[in-house]
């Protein structure tokens, strides 16, 4: 990498410190079109929700893309750190912020560079949802983008190491809420009022049940809400919910798991004369690297003499980026944060900044290899 590193990084410390939850992403944006603006000649494009710009317009070459999130968790920052999060829940936990920064820095890059073809950079919002990646995919197809490429840092593997995975790399994954109403008694008559809390706790048990059995690949069911009434002691329930998160290898898996559990859930509600909805929420497709982008990342790394790690595993986490491979070739790398860097989505993370430039010098690489 070529670019100065201290305003990159400064623009990551700028992000973390305004951090905005999926699909409010407003403030990040008009950031990030600021910086593009004061430090590139990049095509901007501001599409209300989300934002792209393209270098080498034009060009005869193939188009490539690369995407960046924009979205932060719903948590609250707990580190001293002198770029903390300045709102009270919402903070940079997961390192969208360095993601972002690292794909400005690409566009700082490119400018010094003679393309070929067109590059694409992508700011997508709402992944933490799964609310943004299918607009973006869809824009992407539109545009016959012939190949798009994301990094995502990873702890526990070693500083600036670059690991990939064959074909599946990520789960799919979706909330499923269900819902179940009846009718308040007083506690001491129970049998006046219907209490949906016994078909609550049968739906858990069978939905638990159901996920262990065979199937092709790894199927899970985490319970991860569950509840009945208000805990007032003098009122037996008369509404209550079950939320569970349903993740599999294969997507067919998963939509099996949940069409048994809703059939259940109904059957069960209707025996005991509750009424019972249900909604899907934060869903995610697989996410599967196409062999030839794979191929690509790995003989960028090394071209750039970096250490490259074949996962034996998926990463259970799910990932958006998922909707973009289902039309076009690419491939989601990961970029190793330090064996000993904070996981992920706990108080103790922050994005390792000295991950940037091997990060930016793996796109620019992608963008000369394949042209």
């Amino acid at each position: 990498m070529k670019t100065n590193i201290d305003p990159i990084i400064a623009l990551r410390h700028d992000l973390h410190r305004h951090p905005e939850l999926s699909m409010e992403e407003h403030e990040t944006k008009n950031r990030l079109i600021h910086f593009l603006q004061n430090h590139t000649s990049a095509e901007i494009h501001d599409q209300g929700t989300w934002l792209y710009c393209i270098t080498g317009k034009g060009k005869p070459g193939p188009a490539v893309a690369f995407r960046a999130e924009m979205d932060a968790l719903p948590m609250t920052e707990t580190m001293n750190l002198p770029y903390a999060s300045v709102y009270q829940g919402a903070a940079h936990k997961c390192g969208h912020d360095g993601h972002m920064a690292a794909l400005c820095a690409l566009a700082v890059e490119l400018e010094c560079c003679p393309l070929n073809r067109p590059v694409y950079l992508i700011f997508q919002p709402g992944e933490e949802t799964g609310s943004g990646g299918k607009a973006c995919s869809e824009f992407v197809k539109k545009e016959g983008i012939r190949e798009i490429y994301a990094c995502h840092n990873l702890e526990k593997y070693p500083e600036n190491s670059i690991v990939i995975r064959e074909g599946l790399t990520q789960p799919a994954s979706e909330g499923l809420s269900l819902i179940f109403k009846g009718k308040c008694s007083h506690a001491s008559e129970p049998e006046a009022g219907i209490n949906p809390a016994e078909v609550i706790a049968r739906t858990s048990i069978y939905a638990l049940e159901q996920a262990s059995q065979p199937h092709r690949g790894m199927v899970l069911c985490t319970i991860v809400g569950m509840q009945a009434g208000t805990g007032d002691f003098g009122i037996s329930a008369g509404e209550g919910s079950l939320s569970l998160t349903l993740r599999a290898e294969n997507e067919k898996d998963m939509l099996r798991l949940e069409q048994a559990v809703r059939t259940f859930a109904a059957e069960e509600a209707k025996k005991a004369g509750l009424t019972f909805t249900w909604h899907i929420q934060d869903f995610f497709p697989e996410t599967r690297n196409t062999p030839a982008a794979l191929e690509n990342v790995r003989q960028a790394a090394k071209n750039l003499n970096l250490n490259v790690i074949e996962m034996d595993h998926l990463w259970r986490a799910s990932e958006d980026f998922g909707w973009y491979t289902r039309d076009t070739d690419g491939a989601i790398f990961y970029i190793g944060t330090g064996e000993a860097h904070a996981p992920l989505h706990t108080d103790g993370y922050d994005f390792n900044d000295h991950v940037l430039e091997t990060i930016v010098d793996m796109m620019k690489e992608l963008v000369y290899l394949t042209e």
